[in-house]
């Protein structure tokens, strides 16, 4: 467990250090209470395993450009689907396999796998992304700085209390200290992350809502149950592998869906697409909605 502290640590300086003005060895040393001779070795650490760090008076940061290790976007994430995905091909290699024994042990010592431990998505979102996880660690208020609402009329700052991230960290599920409640703030939207001195004043209040099977987000999830053929069971699975853990097999060409959505958008969709594979058991309000979808359309 040391051990992996001790590299969970590493990793978080190597984030910080995917920046685009750099950090000083001071500046790191106190973030994460280490010396900051240690600083130092973790940067000869990095560079073994391909990282160049630049120093530019005294502040450092990774060179892109020169770094002949993968993309660090790409070293650090996995969603949610993605962790799935790979966590099945593991535990399907033989029992007792001395490979799969080593495999599981790296990736364990690596990644979270009931959810992503650190990650990003866009490269210029890395610093705001990385302050929210930061600020979510501590249990730190934070300023949204310009946020933009969804139709860009209204630009101002926002004082939060970040919950936790939605999917793929395109949102993140807040309570809004000026509104008094839960919401979910776009991060593209955000255009920086100050983290506050105040640390959470209203936890007893925090609400963090659903993400479903079809990446849609609520603060009010829908129980749906659907009938699917074997077309329409395997096509669900593949565009959306978390539904196979909600899917039960009647027969040999009927399967079960029962879960729970954010919205009836997201499965709406699927479901429109394969409206001869798919029968709706309930609710009848996802009926309803099927019905004035379908009077909507003009072919």
């Amino acid at each position: 467990m040391a051990e992996q502290a001790k590299f969970q640590k590493m990793l978080e300086v190597l984030l910080m250090l995917d920046c685009k003005y750099g950090r000083t060895i001071q500046e790191i040393s106190e973030r994460f209470v280490v010396s900051q001779r240690t600083v130092y070795r973790y940067f000869d650490t990095f560079k073994q395993v391909g990282f160049v760090i630049e120093n530019n008076n005294g502040y450092f940061k990774i060179n892109k450009e020169e770094s002949t290790s993968q993309d660090i976007s790409q070293l650090l994430h996995f969603t949610e689907e993605e962790a799935f995905i790979l966590s099945k091909a593991i535990h399907a290699i033989e029992d007792g396999s001395e490979q799969k024994e080593k495999l599981v042990k790296k990736l364990y010592s690596l990644y979270d796998f009931d959810r992503v431990i650190y990650a990003i998505t866009k490269k210029e979102e890395t610093e705001n992304i990385y302050n929210l996880i930061q600020a979510i660690k501590q249990q730190k208020q934070v300023i949204l700085k310009e946020y933009k609402s969804g139709h860009g009329k209204d630009i101002r700052d926002r004082k939060v209390e970040p919950i936790d991230f939605t999917i793929n960290y395109l949102g993140v599920w807040c309570y809004d200290t000026e509104d008094q409640s839960n919401k979910i703030f776009k991060t593209a939207r955000i255009k920086e992350v100050v983290i506050m001195d105040e640390c959470w004043q209203f936890k007893p209040n925090h609400h963090k809502g659903i993400t479903d099977i079809f990446r849609m987000q609520s603060f009010e999830p829908i129980a749906i149950q659907l009938k699917l053929s074997m077309l329409a069971c395997n096509l669900l699975m593949e565009e959306f592998p978390l539904s196979e853990k909600y899917i039960k097999q009647v027969d040999d060409n009927t399967y079960l869906l029962t879960t729970e959505v954010g919205n009836f958008l997201g499965v709406g969709r699927f479901v429109l697409g394969l409206s001869d594979e798919i029968k709706v058991i309930y609710p009848q309000a996802f009926k309803d909605y099927l019905n004035s979808k379908l009077k909507e359309c003009s072919f």
